[in-house]
């Protein structure tokens, strides 16, 4: 799977949860079906976002590493 983020979240330099609040708030500005990236370099990112994504029935695909922290990327189901 391919696809590219439509929408891209800036969260470096926030700690989690803010992160995913951050996700949270913005996920319906895509339609669904769509992929979201949220870039955040707080190592609690790395499990915390894939946890959120289960708990909300959304698809976690992949982290991305960047020169600080990565992209998570993120497929909106409904």
């Amino acid at each position: 799977m391919s696809e590219q983020p439509l929408l891209t979240i800036d969260a470096i330099g926030r700690k989690c949860p803010v992160p995913i609040i951050m996700l949270a708030n913005r996920l319906r500005e895509v339609p669904i079906g769509s992929v979201i990236a949220v870039t955040a370099d707080d190592p609690a990112a790395r499990t915390d976002i894939p946890a959120w994504c289960r708990m909300k029935r959304h698809t976690f695909l992949r982290e991305v590493p960047l020169s600080r922290g990565s992209a998570f990327h993120v497929q909106r189901m409904y």
